[in-house]
């Protein structure tokens, strides 16, 4: 009898990865509008080869909507402060649906004012930050983004987690290419993959993390069970991590990292803080030079030896995907499809 292989991957256009992660969301308690946002950030990452924050996500969204920690069917309350400033109470909610209540408000006093800040408060961010801001690049703006999460980071001198990873994103517009664009957590780690070095047996660098003891450790699993990450550059990355929680949860009015207890919420994996965006309208300053100012800034980069721009990895991997279908693993696809095929909750 012939042997048969049985390929270890399947390869699925965009589309159908997010109409399955909606039913997804759908069936594990969140509103269709809610469910479609998340799908389609979620979506975005694996396709673009953010493995850390794809469909790897999943099972802590679900029991995190499963614990009640979050609303899965809050309504954003946008309000109008000023003319350059626009809140955001995400209701106890995911901060990506806030984030599109406010977005044509954000855009309007960007282009208006030239500058513009959202700040959403009572929210909780489960994601990768890029999604957050390259699509205001697409639209000539350039924006920053800053969101705080669970105390996980030791700060410099420390001996104890007090910051979250507390990641920075920024976009900015390119004359006929692809934004600029990068996404880095103030940690010397992303929380998400130390997860993945852990479930893969892989340790980690020298200087990326400490156990419940404060003793430096290169075990994905020791910083997991009462360890903690250690800030990126020293005192750099912990003053930058200070400045997050500064903006995203200070100025906000969200939860600083170190200030929610989820104890009463078994399951609970999304950090229930803040974030800031900061919008910008080049053309009121540099006017329609800024885009060709910034190829001449790539030139340069790339004169210097830097052949990668910030976000090219990205890019390609989404033409990749684009081309020939997002890559996932058959038993990963069909415990998606099994997770899709759940019943429906019932109304209200």
């Amino acid at each position: 009898m012939p042997h048969t292989t049985v390929p270890a991957t399947q390869h699925i256009a965009f589309a159908e990865l997010q109409d399955l992660l909606t039913q997804i969301f759908l069936r594990h308690g969140t509103s269709p509008e809610v469910a479609a946002i998340l799908a389609a950030n979620c979506a975005s990452a694996q396709r673009d080869g953010a493995a850390s924050h794809g469909i790897f996500r999943i099972p802590g969204y679900l029991s995190t909507l499963a614990s009640g920690w979050v609303n899965g069917r809050a309504v954003p309350q946008v309000q109008d402060v000023a003319p350059g400033y626009v809140a955001v109470d995400a209701g106890n909610g995911f901060a990506q649906p806030a984030l599109q209540a406010a977005r044509s408000l954000l855009i309007e006093k960007a282009r208006h004012n030239g500058i513009a800040l959202l700040a959403i408060r009572n929210s909780h961010h489960f994601a990768a930050l890029w999604p957050d801001v390259e699509p205001f690049a697409r639209e000539g703006l350039v924006a920053l983004a800053f969101v705080n999460s669970m105390a996980c980071v030791v700060p410099t001198g420390g001996h104890k987690a007090l910051f979250g990873t507390n990641p920075i994103a920024f976009a900015a517009p390119r004359a006929g290419d692809n934004p600029l664009v990068f996404d880095l957590a103030t940690s010397a780690i992303a929380h998400g993959d130390v997860q993945i070095a852990a479930r893969a047996g892989h340790r980690l660098p020298e200087g990326y993390g400490v156990d419940r003891h404060g003793q430096p450790t290169r075990d994905p699993a020791a910083v997991l069970d009462g360890g903690a990450l250690l800030p990126f550059g020293g005192y750099k990355g912990s003053a930058l991590a200070m400045m997050v929680e500064l903006l995203a949860a200070a100025l906000t009015g969200g939860n600083f990292s170190f200030g929610f207890d989820w104890s009463q919420h078994p399951g609970a994996k999304t950090p229930w803080t803040g974030e800031l965006l900061i919008v910008i309208d080049p053309s009121k300053g540099a006017g329609h030079s800024f885009t060709q100012r910034t190829e001449i800034l790539v030139r340069h980069m790339r004169a210097a030896g830097q052949d990668r721009q910030p976000g090219d990895r990205r890019y390609q991997q989404r033409a990749q995907s684009d081309r020939h279908g997002i890559a996932i693993g058959c038993e990963e696809l069909a415990r998606l499809r099994g997770l899709a095929a759940a019943p429906l909750p019932p109304a209200g």
